[in-house]
């Protein structure tokens, strides 16, 4: 009678265990379609709540940099900002676990972009909660600022909410050798430059040292010209007079071969977009209605920012 009833009850086990994995997979698919599917209309308006929260927290970051000129006369207004950003932080580690829980690709995501992105934006609470004697150092200021420019990062949380900055990410991918190329030829411009620059000087007017002159290399090149270190000299002054006029002919390389390759993004995106009544392609990603029998074109899909 005793094994038959363990036996009864190893069979009891096998339904209750079934039906726990399967409210589990219907809550995990659930809340994946709330945090990653945004054609949905529940799915739309998490989004608009993440948004509006990430906005919020940076919103209320700014203000309490500027808290004691803005409320003079409430000089304990500080700590109500703590309480503050205790709940925007509880509010996005709930995000980020149940992301990293739901996400298809859990060894992936916390090495994301996006992952990364979630983390730091939660971590400057928990850093003075683990390490409280952080708090009472001599440089305050300097670590306060350090978590504030964590916490500045929750506005980077919005790319992922913007379809349209997919066609800047990849074209940034497959420009990425050219832009490289480019950038290293700059390096050597700038270098070059500022050797020069600092013979022809000879150690004076600001140019004391290398890294001195290629500073002022960099500030002329891109024309933005502060005038804390200037030439002196007639050679030094040709010298300037040539790299200014360098920089503004070589300032749109870069400009130049972005906007080629997102021009061919976008052209893949038109291309992708057919009607499905008539087989007719090429159509803007905002369109609607064919352009050319006027039916109902499917919702565009567009690929994600991160890969």
């Amino acid at each position: 009678m005793k094994s038959g009833y363990s036996c009864h009850n190893s069979f009891l086990r096998v339904p209750v265990m079934s039906q726990d994995y399967r409210f589990f997979a219907s809550a995990r698919r659930r809340c994946y379609a709330l945090l990653f599917e945004h054609r949905t209309r529940s799915g739309h308006r998490m989004e608009i709540f993440w948004i509006l929260a990430s906005l919020l927290s940076v919103l209320v970051l700014f203000i309490e940099s500027s808290a004691h000129d803005l409320f003079p006369a409430t000089p304990d207004i500080i700590p109500l900002f703590g309480l503050v950003e205790m709940g925007f932080t509880a509010l996005f580690t709930v995000e980020y676990v149940l992301r990293v829980v739901c996400s298809p690709r859990k060894a992936r995501y916390p090495l994301s972009f996006f992952g990364i992105i979630d983390l730091c934006t939660i971590l400057p609470m928990y850093i003075l909660w683990m390490l409280p004697s952080f708090a009472g150092a001599g440089n305050v200021e300097l670590l306060i600022r350090l978590l504030r420019i964590l916490r500045v990062l929750r506005v980077l949380k919005l790319l992922r909410y913007m379809s349209d900055a997919g066609v800047l990410w990849r074209s940034l991918i497959r420009a990425k050798r050219k832009l490289g190329i480019f950038f290293g030829f700059v390096a050597i411009i700038l270098c070059l430059f500022g050797g020069l620059m600092f013979a022809a000087e000879g150690g004076r007017g600001g140019f004391t040292s290398l890294g001195a002159s290629v500073y002022w290399a960099v500030v002329t090149l891109t024309t933005v010209g502060y005038g804390d270190i200037t030439p002196h000299t007639a050679l030094g002054r040709m010298l300037a007079s040539v790299l200014i006029l360098l920089g503004y002919s070589i300032i749109a390389v870069p400009t130049g071969i972005l906007t080629a390759y997102m021009s061919q993004e976008l052209e893949k995106g038109r291309a992708a977009r057919s009607c499905q009544t008539c087989l007719h392609s090429g159509h803007e990603i905002e369109a609607k209605f064919c352009a050319h029998c006027g039916a109902v074109l499917a919702a565009d899909n567009p690929q994600p920012v991160e890969k």
